[in-house]
């Protein structure tokens, strides 16, 4: 199985991608997580990846991309072939036809290279989502579908000559370029919405790792609906961490999941050093907590390919799009590299 190369070869069985979190270290800086986010990039391009995709979240000292679209240029400029995106942009804090301007920006900058993955949750806590609202005399209105529907109005110029902003849509600044729009989900609505649309579809599986038979429903509604030769795409995004050894790649993985295990009991914290998080995991086992549910592919290069070309089938995706949190940044490139070794990029 092996990635597209930067010139031809045919479509490949499996392609491999990066989603970036952009993780900060404890006793680091976000502005250290962002240089790490743009060395990752070039590291990727240089070992065969795919697409690369930034990720939206707000207000916590854990992850420092709040702005995929503030970060996508800068990557972009920084690497020569590999896909750059959002992974993704949570438009019900946007206006949509402002998500339409800045990425056909991107793509005018970068022809052929911009994705824009879309989402719908916060990113954040409660209050945090409020305080990104602009009008803040009421609740955010929940109409996400209209939302997307207007979006794809503009990069498609496909908004009804009677909508009143149907014009906009030819005043895009980086037509005829056009990013590829995605749908990111992990729920069986978000399948749902990518089918009837016809949108490319990745699947969130590091959040809900039971999502094989929304993948499956979201391939069978897009066969339903006429959408003018194009078929359905999946991507499976899961949560895996590469090292010499099995156990070597365990104690890494203590760093995120001692994080994610705090963020479920409200307790928001800089990525640990391993040690210490492998400590406070064994005592949380003994003291009866109950264990995350988030599927881990963790091991060596051989057991890391070997689980994720099961979930892969399993998922009946033609792509993964890999994302790791380590406390170290050199453990965490070096997990992308042997990935990349194994499967022949």
């Amino acid at each position: 199985m092996q990635a597209p190369g930067p010139a031809g070869g045919g479509t490949p069985a499996l392609r491999l991608s990066v989603l970036d979190q952009s993780p900060i270290s404890e006793g680091s800086s976000g502005a250290q997580a962002l240089a790490n986010t743009l060395d990752l990039a070039r590291a990727a391009d240089r070992l065969g990846y795919h697409r690369y995709w930034v990720a939206e979240h707000h207000g916590g000292p854990m992850l420092a991309g709040p702005s995929p679209e503030a970060l996508i240029g800068p990557i972009a400029a920084a690497t020569e072939r590999i896909r750059v995106g959002s992974g993704g942009v949570m438009l019900p804090h946007y206006s949509a036809f402002k998500v339409a301007e800045t990425f056909s920006l991107l793509a005018g900058l970068f022809p052929g290279r911009i994705d824009l993955g879309l989402g719908r949750a916060a990113g954040t806590d409660p209050l945090t989502t409020f305080a990104l609202q602009r009008d803040r005399r009421q609740a955010a209105a929940e109409d996400f579908p209209e939302q997307l529907a207007e979006l794809l109005g503009y990069l498609h110029d496909q908004l009804p000559p009677q909508h009143p902003f149907a014009r906009l849509a030819k005043m895009l600044p980086g037509l005829p370029e056009r990013p590829e729009p995605w749908l990111l989900g992990s729920s069986a609505q978000s399948a749902l919405w990518a089918a009837e649309l016809g949108l490319p579809y990745a699947f969130a599986d590091f959040i809900n790792p039971r999502g094989a038979e929304i993948t499956a429903l979201y391939r069978e509604r897009f066969a339903e609906h006429e959408h003018a030769g194009r078929k359905p795409r999946t991507a499976v995004a899961v949560w895996a961490i590469c090292a010499e050894e099995d156990e070597q790649a365990r104690l890494l993985a203590a760093s995120g999941r001692m994080t994610f295990t705090l963020l479920r009991r409200g307790e928001l914290i800089a990525v640990p050093p391993p040690e210490r998080a492998q400590r406070f995991l064994q005592a949380d086992e003994r003291s009866g907590q109950p264990r995350s549910e988030r599927r881990a592919v963790l091991g060596s290069p051989a057991t890391v390919k070997a689980q994720l070309e099961v979930l892969v089938r399993d998922y009946g995706a033609e792509e993964a799009i890999v994302v790791s949190i380590t406390y170290d940044h050199g453990a965490r490139v070096r997990s992308y590299e042997l990935l990349a070794d194994a499967f022949g990029l």
